[in-house]
C-alpha cells in the first residue's frame, strides 16, 4: 500500500500522549498527555491544540450524550465541562490502593464507561505487578469491577455486532477477547486472540474499523499494526518515525484519517535527538478503511 502516508500534525510533545477521540461535533481531535496532566482539542483547521490542564494525570477522555466530556484522572471518572475548564469528580475508584492510577478508557455501544487501573509507573512499562482493575462507570454514575490482578490496563474495544469485548493487559503482550452481553455490559469467556511478536513489542491503546478488525498502537515497537480478530492473522503493519506509539482512533470528515499518540518520556536526548517528533500527534492516510464514530458515555 504505497498510497499511506504520515503527518506529524501535532508537535507540542506529549510525556505520554493517549486516547486519542474524534469528536465530530468540533470537527477536532481530543486527546491526553497523561504525564503532562492535561486534556487537549487539536484543530485541523488552525493546526493548534488547545490544553486544560488537570489535578492528576489523566489517561483517558470520552464524549457525553449531554455534552462536553467524561475523563478518567487519578483513580477518578470525572467530568470536563470545556468552555469552563471545570473538572468535577463523578466517582473514585481503588480507593485501598495508594498507587495506582486509571490507564485507558472508552464507551461501549450502550453508553458505558469502560476503563481500568494499573499501579503508578516506577520507569515506562516498569510497574508494580498485578496491581490494576478494570471497571466500568454506568449511566446511573455506579461503577462495576470486572476483574482485578491486571497489570497494566490497556486498549479496548467492541466488535461490528456488540458481541465481543476487546481488551489488552500490556504486560502479557496479548490481545485478549471476551463474550460480550450488551444488554447488562457484563464480560466472560476471556480468550487471547494474538500475542505479539517480538519486534511489535507491547500492545498498547487499540481500535476497530468498518471491516471489524482490529488496529493496536505497539508501544516501544513504533508502529501501529492491523489484526484479524476471527483468524488471529496480522494483516498490515505500518511503522511511525517514533518508537513510543502509544494509542489510535480514526476520524476526520468520514473517519477515514487514522490519528496515533505517542510518548517520550523515558527518553534521553540522544534518542530524542533522533525521534525529534516524539510526544506528537500523527495523522495516517491511504489506509483504505474507515473507523467508527466513538460512543458518547449516556450518564
Amino acid at each position: 500500500m504505497s498510497s499511506v502516508s504520515i503527518e506529524c500534525v501535532a508537535r507540542e510533545g506529549c510525556g505520554i500522549g493517549e486516547s486519542p477521540v474524534w469528536d465530530e461535533k468540533e470537527g477536532a481531535l481530543l486527546y491526553v498527555d497523561i504525564t503532562g496532566r492535561k486534556v487537549c482539542r487539536w484543530s485541523p483547521l488552525t493546526g493548534q491544540a488547545q490544553a486544560i490542564a488537570v489535578d492528576a494525570p489523566v489517561s483517558s477522555v470520552a464524549l457525553r450524550k449531554s455534552g462536553d466530556y467524561v475523563i478518567t484522572l487519578g483513580t477518578r471518572f470525572a467530568a470536563l465541562k470545556w468552555k469552563e475548564e471545570l473538572v468535577t469528580t463523578i466517582t473514585q475508584v481503588d480507593k485501598d490502593k495508594a498507587n495506582t492510577r486509571f490507564n485507558d478508557g472508552k464507551v461501549d455501544p450502550a453508553g458505558r464507561y469502560f476503563a481500568g487501573t494499573m499501579a503508578e509507573e516506577i520507569r515506562p512499562a516498569v510497574l508494580e505487578r498485578r496491581q490494576g482493575s478494570l471497571y466500568t462507570l454506568f449511566p446511573d454514575l455506579s461503577v462495576v469491577k470486572h476483574f482485578d490482578q491486571v497489570d497494566i490496563s490497556n486498549g479496548l474495544d467492541w466488535s461490528l455486532d456488540h458481541r465481543t469485548f476487546f481488551y489488552i493487559d500490556s504486560l502479557s503482550y496479548s490481545v485478549d477477547a471476551f463474550d460480550y452481553d450488551l444488554q447488562t455490559g457484563k464480560i466472560g469467556n476471556r480468550r487471547s486472540i494474538y500475542k505479539l511478536e517480538k519486534e511489535e513489542s507491547i500492545p498498547d491503546g487499540m481500535c476497530i474499523d468498518t471491516e471489524g478488525k482490529l488496529w493496536v498502537a505497539c508501544y516501544d515497537g513504533g508502529r501501529v499494526i492491523r489484526l484479524d480478530p476471527e483468524t488471529g492473522k496480522r494483516l498490515q503493519t505500518v511503522k511511525l518515525p517514533v518508537d513510543k506509539t502509544t494509542s489510535c482512533c480514526f476520524g476526520g470528515k468520514d473517519y477515514s484519517e487514522m490519528f496515533v499518540t505517542s510518548a517520550s518520556d523515558g527518553m534521553d536526548k540522544e534518542w530524542l535527538s533522533r525521534q525529534p517528533q516524539a510526544g506528537g500527534i500523527f495523522k495516517i492516510t491511504g489506509l483504505g478503511v474507515k473507523g467508527v464514530p466513538p460512543y458518547p458515555f449516556a450518564g
